[in-house]
């Protein structure tokens, strides 16, 4: 029972945030932002992995511009 326990701790709080960060950089990198934005969103994110995170995901995904 604890080897099941020892595994969802690594997942929440190891293998589910380096996933969430990866997907956050892939889709900065892949769409478009205005001006220098996409400079800044990459940068929060790398530098300041989890609050980067978080804020590209409630504040950052609002300024991608549409595609045609």
């Amino acid at each position: 029972m604890n080897g099941i326990a020892d595994l969802l701790i690594l997942f929440f709080f190891l293998v589910l945030p380096f996933a969430l960060w990866l997907w956050a950089l892939v889709d900065i990198i892949t769409n478009e932002f205005t001006g220098n934005n996409k400079i800044l969103w990459l940068l929060v994110v790398i530098l300041v992995p989890l609050i980067g995170l978080l804020a590209y995901f409630i504040v950052g995904r609002k300024q991608k511009l549409l595609k045609n």
